[in-house]
């Protein structure tokens, strides 16, 4: 593989998953504080009361990134931080999201920060939250005094990360925070995180005249038919299109999937919630796309499932998640946005894997995981062969940290984090990565 010298390596992380100190510097609990307190949510009721201490931490962290020798690194802000009630500004809190972007600076790091990444104030929560309109106003409350203290400091924006997982996830299966399961809710809390995605696009651009590129950072997966039966691929266009098509049609094309708005409206029997002029602003153009890339999806058809579909099994290899390896179909996605979707500059803004790590004579031999991310990062380089325009790659996640409702369990960090001592083991994939990062492409492997 071969990169260019313009071609953005980083890792990545979010604020909920490493910070800790969930109850110092002004900050009040998010939605993600009060779902973890809730018996069977969370595996063994962990929380993220402390995780990484990286509140703490940090500039033990940016070492370890500067020691990496990545261009970027990507970290999200708690917006319960900067508000810990409504209308009230903190400034404690943006006081060390201005350290931490300036320190990055100062080690040649570019900062990349999303701004949602799921920690929505509970004062929010308690008014409705996404389900409310008004959240997308009290985004733009927070966006704006982000943007005020941080857009100096800041080499990019992104609005909302993976808004399935916080629309989806949480307000229609209830795996992750708020635990709803109501997919008229779920509706209508994308349709609000969209929206607040462009009216802040267009507020960085318009009321502050920024330069600073700003995007969305999207999950796709790429869904198969198990078999080519009428039924399996009904199940596949199903399943495609809550997954991917009803983020991706509004967001470039200004609109969102008929043949989703009728399977959707057994239980969304209103769609008076999307106002006039609502999906222009949400297909407000950005300046560059975020994808978040994992796994494939394999599907079957199934009558008693609303959506006709289920997950098939499949023989591929798999991550410690249970995810299918796929870096063809990773391809394949590519290809497709290319094709119908998008000619803006292409991030892959998360794509790693988890493993059941283990520390031996003070080393983590995570083979696997080196062999997950070259596949991809081969993949990367032959698709930009074609003409793609990947411009760069976040290597999911600089830490092990909190896995959502998987708490502790799961660990997708190149550096291996000790939860009782908070000690920092760098595993034999960051040692790659560096030399990956350093040599613009292929390395010999450790054990050569």
């Amino acid at each position: 593989m071969k990169f260019n010298k313009d071609f953005t390596f980083g890792t990545a992380t979010s604020s909920y998953q490493i910070e800790g100190a969930h109850n110092e510097g002004g900050r009040t609990p998010s939605i993600w504080d009060m779902f973890c307190d809730i018996p069977g949510k969370v595996h063994e009721q962990h929380n993220g009361n402390v995780a990484c201490n990286h509140y703490h931490r940090y500039e033990e962290d940016i070492q370890i990134i500067k020691d990496l020798g990545v261009d970027t690194y990507r970290f999200s802000i708690a917006w319960p931080r900067i508000f810990p009630a409504k209308g009230q500004f903190n400034e404690e809190g943006m006081v060390f999201y201005q350290t931490l972007a300036k320190r990055l600076r100062e080690e040649g790091i570019k900062p990349a920060v999303t701004l949602y990444h799921w920690d929505l104030p509970m004062w929010a929560h308690e008014e409705g939250g996404w389900v409310n309109r008004d959240s997308v106003e009290w985004f733009m409350d927070y966006a704006r005094v982000c943007f005020r203290e941080l857009d100096g400091l800041v080499d990019s924006w992104i609005t909302h990360n993976e808004p399935w997982c916080a629309g989806f996830l949480g307000y229609h299966m209830g795996v992750h925070a708020p635990g709803h399961t109501n997919l008229d809710e779920a509706v209508r809390a994308v349709h609000h995180m969209l929206l607040s995605h462009g009216e802040a696009v267009n507020m960085l651009k318009n009321e502050f005249g920024s330069t600073t590129s700003i995007g969305i950072t999207l999950n796709l997966s790429p869904v198969y038919p198990k078999t080519d039966s009428v039924n399996d691929r009904l199940a596949a266009n199903n399943s495609d299109g809550y997954s991917n098509r009803w983020f991706l049609d509004p967001v470039f094309r200004g609109s969102y999937p008929v043949d989703m708005m009728n399977l959707f409206s057994k239980y969304v029997h209103n769609y008076d919630f999307i106002q006039e002029g609502d999906l222009q602003t949400i297909s407000t153009p950005c300046d560059f796309f975020g994808i978040n890339f994992y796994s494939r999806g394999l599907v079957e058809f199934n009558a008693a499932n609303d959506f006709l579909t289920q997950g098939a099994h499949s023989d591929y290899e798999k991550t410690g998640m249970g995810w299918d390896i796929a870096p063809n179909e990773f391809k394949d996605l590519i290809r497709r946005l290319r094709n119908e979707y998008t000619d803006l500059p292409i991030y892959i803004t998360e794509n790693g894997a988890a493993y059941d790590d283990k520390v031996e004579d003070g080393r983590v031999h995570d083979q696997l995981r080196i062999d997950y991310v070259e596949k991809h990062l081969q993949a990367v380089s032959d698709l930009n062969e074609e003409g793609m325009n990947i411009q760069g790659y976040y290597l999911w996640s600089l830490l092990d940290n909190f896995e959502w409702s998987f708490g502790y369990d799961k660990r997708f960090g190149i550096i291996y984090v000790n939860y009782e001592t908070q000690e920092r083991i760098w595993k034999d994939s960051a040692l790659w990565y560096a030399d990956i990062v350093k040599n613009r492409g292929s390395v010999l492997p450790l054990n050569a």
